[in-house]
């Protein structure tokens, strides 16, 4: 993937975008918020100050979620629940969920943030089993 062109979609394709321009960081955060929010371990964000995204389809389908009394946001989408690229505009930050990306990411994750915050099932798991396909 070009870092300073990237295309997404959610996951039944009816909000599609484009982003311009560089992705200067790439963070997992383990805060209960973004446990919340992914449903997982953590979630995986890359963030910019320069870039920008331009919708392509489904904008309307867009919903944004504040968490009142933080500066925690969410955008996705209204049909299927994917996460969605969302504009900081008061931190002037592009947030862009790199699950979200069609193609490879050629940054490679900064640092695990908000690590002690990690859930208590999230340790040593390079020692677990690894299947390339569902079990069966």
């Amino acid at each position: 993937m070009d870092n300073n062109l990237a295309s997404g979609q959610c996951l039944c394709g009816a909000v599609k975008f484009r982003i311009s321009g560089e992705f200067e960081s790439f963070f997992l955060c383990h805060c209960s918020r973004c446990r919340k929010d992914s449903g997982s371990a953590h979630s995986a964000n890359l963030f910019s100050t320069k870039a920008t995204v331009n919708w392509e389809t489904g904008e309307a389908k867009i919903k944004t979620f504040r968490l009142c009394g933080s500066k925690h946001i969410k955008s996705f989408c209204s049909d299927c629940g994917s996460a969605l690229p969302v504009l900081q505009a008061e931190l002037g930050l592009l947030v862009v969920p790199a699950g979200s990306l069609d193609a490879e990411i050629n940054i490679r994750p900064n640092a695990h943030v908000c690590y002690s915050s990690r859930a208590n099932w999230d340790s040593d798991l390079a020692s677990i089993q690894r299947l390339d396909g569902l079990p069966g």
